[in-house]
């Protein structure tokens, strides 16, 4: 398909086609002459990749190119794979946190990590500290809950990562994180609402009984 053509299946404006490929994101098409090329599914799949990656997880150009590098150039471990996906999504966060604390919770639930790699604990180090700032307390009891539930979470999702290829494997998780993560968030403050009714509502929400305002 021409540029035109693959900007009206993929919803990408063809200036910004252009960029992506100025910018190395999307691959050159085939050259059917000095200004044409042809482009194929392989295009059309790449752009909605990158539109999930720069879009919905907010990443910058240099970090969803190095996402699509590890896509078109994948480690030969999974598991490596798997490590330099997340930590290419990884947020930034100051370079002096204290990750002391986090990688005691992260020991405390008994969890693995590559001790050369302290840098995945930034964002928790992060999120504890935030916690401090604020004065907003939570025990060890109920951090150690909620990482047990995250590691039911994760297990789930690694035992559907596709293993035919590297490539699958990529863009699963790079597409995993960045989109399930908002799904994960919405899905906790409805539950929130669910929790809060089953505890307050009953009680706060209770219909008035009308003997209770009958006269005398």
């Amino acid at each position: 398909m021409k540029m035109s053509e693959l900007s009206r299946e993929s919803g990408v404006a063809v200036a910004t086609i252009k960029y992506y490929l100025r910018e190395g994101l999307l691959h050159e098409g085939l050259r059917t002459s000095a200004t044409q090329a042809q482009y194929d599914a392989s295009h059309l799949a790449r752009l909605g990749l990158i539109r999930a990656l720069l879009g919905t997880g907010n990443l910058s150009v240099a970090a969803t190119r190095n996402v699509l590098a590890e896509l078109d150039h994948p480690a030969e471990s999974m598991h490596d794979i798997l490590g330099t996906v997340s930590e290419q999504l990884m947020p930034a966060t100051d370079d002096d946190l204290d990750l002391t604390r986090a990688e005691e919770l992260v020991r405390g639930l008994g969890w693995w990590f590559d001790p050369d790699h302290r840098d995945q604990l930034r964002p928790l180090a992060a999120a504890l500290a935030a916690m401090d700032s604020a004065g907003f307390e939570l025990s060890d009891r109920v951090l150690l809950g909620y990482g047990r539930a995250m590691r039911k979470i994760a297990e789930g999702e690694v035992g559907r990562v596709p293993d035919e290829s590297p490539e699958a494997a990529v863009r699963y998780v790079a597409l995993g994180v960045v989109l399930v993560e908002p799904l994960l968030l919405a899905l906790r403050r409805l539950a929130h609402v669910d929790a809060s009714a089953s505890r307050f509502a009953a009680k706060d929400l209770r219909l008035p009984d009308p003997a209770d305002h009958s006269p005398g």
